[in-house]
């Protein structure tokens, strides 16, 4: 009798090796690696993530960027807010409590991020001493700017264009240096004024050219023909006169505005038409000179810049008022200002203006105090002093480094490095 066959040996099949997936084994591998580069006594914790449906195109990063923080947590909170970054998975805990591993997505990329680990080689860098720099791409350059230096990142210099991009550097909380890069802006697409913007400051001197002079040494400006700073927002310009800094303000309605000036006690001079703009000559209830300019209502335009742009720019506008409970009644029905209190007695900000400005109440007589934009504040209070005028050295506030000026006719300025 012939031996019975086994059913299931017969159909078995052949046991053949299958490479793995390549996608996988490069994920694999790289969460072995980093499993086996965390310090001792590190226990990996696995996530799932969702992989992109379809494979990134373009070149890929040379490396994933690695930072090592002093307070991990708080870092990871900051790129949130200020960057914009999501959290991959779960961070990884030492014992100690320290971060031993994070991964963020940010922008398009990820990167990897860690306390500090002296005991492996592994440290934060030193204040001013970060060896390593990180671009970043974003959508605006300057606001995702501005938003670091107000959540305590420092600038080291203003916003520039170049290489067909445009250019901001920052060093955030915990040491690490950023370059951030943006889409050039459209310079057909000019800043739609709002109301109570300044649109234009004049600088009042007995000598103008000798101003000019000076400014052009201290600030680099150059000047168009028919006498203004080159590529400001807002312009500036300059007139003979007794030595003060009067303003332009943005109304969309001058003949309602120049009744509100009369109302609140102010004088409000006729309406003049010039090729740059329709104004009038006003004059508030307490003396202090400044013109309204009549704008189009565009309240979906792209808004002037709060710090200007550049070296030169008008970064910050002190109003120096004889009393300021007086000024904001006025300038609150005229041009709509509301305020907040600042940081000093009878200071107050101007909300929701550009430039950046505020009120200084308890002085002699009212006038403006700008601030200039500079890229090497202690070489330009050298040029000050030695065209004459005079200079504070160099001090460090929130915004970053400034100096307080008079130039060589008397007027007073601030000098800042953010």
């Amino acid at each position: 009798m012939p031996e019975r066959s086994d059913p299931f040996t017969d159909l078995r099949a052949p046991i053949a090796p299958v490479d793995p997936d390549p996608a996988f084994a490069r994920r694999l591998r790289a969460r072995v690696e980093r499993a086996l580069a965390l310090p001792r006594g590190v226990v990996p914790v696995t996530a799932t993530v969702a992989e992109p449906a379809t494979a990134p195109t373009g070149p890929r990063p040379a490396a994933v960027p690695y930072l090592a923080v002093d307070r991990a947590r708080q870092a990871i909170d900051w790129y949130i807010d200020v960057f914009g970054a999501s959290v991959v998975g779960e961070p990884i805990e030492m014992p100690d409590g320290r971060i031993g591993h994070a991964e963020l997505h940010v922008g398009d990329g990820v990167l990897y991020l860690a306390d500090a680990h002296p005991d492996v080689g592994v440290a934060a860098p030193a204040p001013g001493a970060a060896s390593v720099s990180l671009m970043l791409p974003v959508p605006d350059a300057d606001e995702v700017r501005g938003r670091a230096i107000n959540a305590g990142a420092t600038g080291d210099r203003p916003p520039y264009d170049g290489y067909g991009e445009r250019h901001a550097w920052i060093v955030d909380p915990f040491g690490h240096r950023w370059g951030l890069t943006s889409p050039l802006r459209d310079p057909a697409a000019t800043a739609a004024h709002r109301r109570g913007d300044v649109v234009h400051v004049a600088l009042l001197a007995p000598d103008v050219e000798r101003t000019r002079a000076f400014y052009a040494d201290v600030l680099g400006w150059n000047y168009r023909p028919d006498g203004r700073v080159d590529g400001s927002t807002p312009s500036i310009g300059f007139r003979e006169g007794a030595v003060q800094v009067t303003c332009d303000y943005a109304v969309t309605d001058l003949t309602g505005a120049l009744d509100a000036v009369r109302a609140a006690g102010g004088e409000a001079g006729e309406i003049e038409r010039y090729p740059w703009g329709t104004v009038s000559e006003c004059v508030d209830d307490q003396g202090t000179p400044f013109r309204l300019h009549e704008v189009p209502a565009d309240p979906d335009g792209p808004a002037p810049p709060q710090n200007g742009n550049r070296p030169g720019d008008l970064s910050y506008l002190t109003l120096h008022v004889v009393d300021s409970a007086k000024a904001r009644a006025f300038y609150g029905a005229v041009l709509g200002w509301t305020f907040t209190p600042g940081r000093i007695e009878d200071g107050w900000g101007v909300e929701r203006i550009a430039p950046m400005t505020g009120l200084s109440g308890g002085n002699e007589r009212g006038t403006g105090v700008p601030m200039w934009t500079v890229t090497d504040v202690h070489a330009a209070v050298e040029r000050v002093r030695a065209l004459g005028g005079t200079a504070t050295d160099p001090a460090a506030q929130p915004y970053g480094l400034s100096s307080e000026c008079v130039d060589d006719q008397g007027m007073r300025f601030y000098l800042g490095q953010a």
